[in-house]
This record gives C-alpha cells, sequence and structure tokens, in this order.
C-alpha cells in the first residue's frame, strides 16, 4: 500500500481506534480486580466512580476519556481529509505522528506512579500536531476552493 492510497488515511483512524478498545478492556479489568480484592463495591460505580475508587483503578477508565476527548478533532479531520481527496504525505505522516504520541501517552498514564511531567509533554505535543494539522487543513480547503 502506498501513501497516496485512496484509504491510506483510513489506517491510522483505524489503529487509534483499536488502541482506544484495547484501553476499554482494561477499565473492567481493572475494577473486577479490584472488586474480587474486596477495594471497591457494584455501590462505587453507580454515578461513575466514587471516592472510595483507588486511583490504579480509576486510571484505565480516566485513560480511555482521554482517548474520545482530544482525538475526536481528530478523527474529523482525518474524515474531511480523506473525503475531500486531500491524500497528501504531511497529513498522513502527521496522522501517524498523532497516533503514535497518543499510545505514547496512554502508555506513560497508565504506569502506576507516572511522570506527571512527561505526560503532559507528550500530551501537549499531540496536541501540537493536532493544531498543525487543522491549519493545513485549513489551507488546502481553501486552495482547493479556488
Amino acid at each position: 500500500m502506498s501513501a497516496s492510497a485512496p484509504y491510506a488515511l483510513l489506517l491510522p483512524m483505524a489503529v487509534l481506534a483499536l488502541w482506544t478498545l484495547h484501553v476499554l478492556l482494561l477499565v473492567p479489568i481493572a475494577r473486577l480486580r479490584a472488586g474480587r480484592a474486596g477495594q471497591v463495591t457494584p455501590e462505587d460505580f453507580r454515578l461513575g466512580e466514587s471516592g472510595r475508587v483507588p486511583a490504579d483503578v480509576s486510571l484505565p477508565n480516566r485513560n480511555f476519556m482521554n482517548l474520545l476527548e482530544v482525538p475526536v478533532l481528530w478523527y474529523v479531520a482525518g474524515f474531511v481529509a480523506h473525503l475531500a481527496g486531500l491524500q497528501h504525505p504531511v497529513f498522513l505522516g502527521l496522522s501517524w505522528a498523532f497516533v503514535a504520541l497518543r499510545i505514547a501517552h496512554s502508555l506513560v498514564h497508565l504506569k502506576p506512579g507516572h511522570s506527571v511531567l512527561l505526560r503532559a509533554g507528550v500530551f501537549a505535543t499531540g496536541n501540537v500536531v493536532l493544531s498543525v494539522m487543522w491549519w493545513w487543513l485549513l489551507v488546502a480547503l481553501v486552495s482547493a476552493s479556488r
């Protein structure tokens, strides 16, 4: 498959979607383990997560939520670029960079006792990449409409 393939932009989207589903699987695993250990009860999750839920049990859920927040803007940019036929190697490269940074963010975030500064740096770098993508997309769309 070449970078100019009409579906090339959909590949990083599929990878991030599968990663998100992987992190989603970690949520019930952490909760069931904590339940078996007597750390939590089903009532602790009635309205989300109560204050009794240990941090290591909350972490996968928080990371899952992170994967549903900012990446929505990336998915929209990718679909707009795909639908507009803007199969550009720069945009594709930025897409893969964003995916790599989101996965790196998860790996750092999900590690107990992680460095908050490292996590923030990876998160911020991903946001910069996403901003560049949207500016590139805006310029490409304006240029194409002339």
